[in-house]
Formats: C-alpha cells, sequence, structure tokens
C-alpha cells in the first residue's frame, strides 16, 4: 500500500534541522511520491534543482498569488524554462487570494492567466490556490477563479488541447459543495488537506464524503494544516497517511483502496513516470 503527498512544502525552514528524517518517516509510511510546489520564481528555482535528489520529489513552478508583486517581466520567460525540467510535473502553487490582501486582485487575475497559458504551453496541470477572506466557502475568490478557470479548460477543450482531460487541481479545497462540483465538471481534482480531519469540520467531512474517490487527491500542505492528532504542530508528508484513513471513514471503504485511488488519481494528473 503506496501513498501520495501531492502537495507539500518540504523546502520550508522548518525542515531546515532534519529533512532527512522528515524523508525517512515518509517512507517508512510507504509515502512514495511528493510533490514540492514553489511559491516565488526563485523557490521554484531551488526547488527544481533540489528534487533532483530524492527520486521521490517532484516539483511544481509559479507565483503564488500573496507573491505577486515579485513579478518581473521576464519572469514568464524564467518559469517556462523551469518547466522543461523532467522533474517538473505541473505549474503552481498559483491561483486566488483574497483573504491577506498582498496583491490586487487584478494583478492575481492576470498573473494566473499567463501562468495558465504557460501550462497549456509546457502541457502541464496546474496547481490551484483559492482562499476566500474569511476563510468563506462562497465568495468572490472562488467564484472568479472559477469563472477564470471556465475560460481557460474551454479553450482547450475547443483547441483539442490534451490538457483538457487532466486541467489539474484545487489544492486543499475548502469552497462548497457546488463549487466543488464545478470544478468537478471542468476535469479538476480536489485536494484534501489535514483539516477535513478535525472534529469540527463536520461541513468539509460531508463535502468530501459526497465527491467521488475518483476526483481526489490527498495532500499536506506540510509544514503546514497537520491532521488530528497533530493539530497545530508541525506538518510533515508521513501525514499524509492520517488523511486517507479520514477519507476511507467517510466513504465507508478501506484505507488500501483509498491509497490506491488517490495515487493512481495523482499519477493520471501528474505523469510521475512521463
Amino acid at each position: 500500500m503506496n501513498f501520495t503527498d501531492t502537495h507539500c512544502h518540504l523546502n520550508a525552514s522548518q525542515f531546515e534541522h532534519d529533512r532527512p528524517s522528515v524523508l525517512e518517516r515518509a517512507r517508512a509510511r510507504r509515502v512514495v511520491r511528493i510533490l514540492v510546489p514553489g511559491l516565488t520564481l526563485e523557490s521554484s528555482r531551488q526547488i527544481t534543482a533540489w528534487c533532483e535528489t530524492a527520486p521521490e520529489l517532484y516539483a511544481a513552478v509559479g507565483v503564488h498569488p500573496t507573491e505577486a508583486l515579485t513579478w518581473r517581466d521576464d519572469t514568464l520567460a524564467d518559469l517556462q524554462r523551469l518547466a522543461a525540467h523532467p522533474k517538473v510535473k505541473a505549474i503552481g502553487e498559483i491561483g486566488l487570494d483574497y483573504y491577506w490582501d498582498a496583491a490586487p486582485p487584478s494583478l492575481q487575475k492576470d498573473i494566473l492567466r499567463q501562468q495558465l497559458d504557460l501550462a497549456a504551453a509546457a502541457d502541464k496541470p496546474v496547481v490551484l490556490h483559492c482562499r476566500d477572506k474569511d476563510n468563506a466557502l462562497d465568495g468572490p475568490c472562488i467564484t472568479d477563479l472559477l469563472s477564470l478557470l471556465d475560460d481557460w479548460t474551454a479553450a482547450l477543450r475547443r483547441d483539442g488541447h490534451p490538457l483538457a482531460e487532466r486541467p489539474g487541481v484545487i489544492h486543499s479545497f475548502s469552497s462548497s459543495l457546488a463549487h466543488a462540483q464545478s470544478a468537478l465538471q471542468m476535469g479538476f481534482f480536489i485536494g484534501v488537506t489535514g483539516p477535513v480531519t478535525f472534529k469540527n469540520a463536520r461541513t468539509r467531512q460531508e463535502i468530501i464524503r459526497a465527491l467521488p474517490l475518483e476526483s481526489l487527491l490527498i495532500e499536506t500542505d506540510a509544514p503546514y494544516l497537520a491532521p488530528h492528532p497533530h493539530r497545530g504542530q508541525r506538518n510533515e508528508p508521513a501525514y499524509v497517511v492520517l488523511i486517507a484513513g479520514k477519507i476511507a471513514e467517510l466513504h465507508d471503504t478501506t484505507m488500501e483502496k483509498v491509497a490506491a485511488q488517490t495515487s493512481a488519481n495523482a499519477e493520471r494528473l501528474f505523469s510521475w513516470r512521463a
């Protein structure tokens, strides 16, 4: 039984002193693939080089919406060069963030459109961030994101682009069931993180219960969002097993089935062996 952590910031400073041990614990729990997303151009460069050091590590490159002010005229060209690296399997973490007010929404949207175009040109799926003000289930951030994605995926389908069949994943999904279903209709996967295990997360749990296993990916977002019973502590990729266990409980199925299905979903999306 193998697991895949499809979103882990293993390059974060929180792992600076024990990263080899963190990887060993992940291997011991049969976490066989880990996707490490970039947040800036510089971190994307570092991650791409660093992922060459271990066979289970893969990279996503991109500029996070809260880092939109770091975007320069040559950023897109630099990301395009990174995207050609064999260890880079996605464009991300990209998207929209209306929680922190770190950059104007208009700038975030412009940068997102450019990176969606990059994904199409590179034939790489996207890893998408979306966070509304006050962590609302239904707000302008998810509405704006889905509108942009609807235009993008419609163009992919119109052009017969192969990415139309696997456009990406909405990471750490925290919006409504209706929005999740809209994303699924466009072909996106839904990323499930540690909060689904929290005792007070009944709405999130009901949403994940209602979605088919074929549409789900498991992800830690480590070092953030540690699942129960590690809530409030540093998260790490070994804990993705706890998320899989909660999904198995919600779907009244086995851990083995969740591990196999989510790993197959990740393989379909990221084409690890390509």
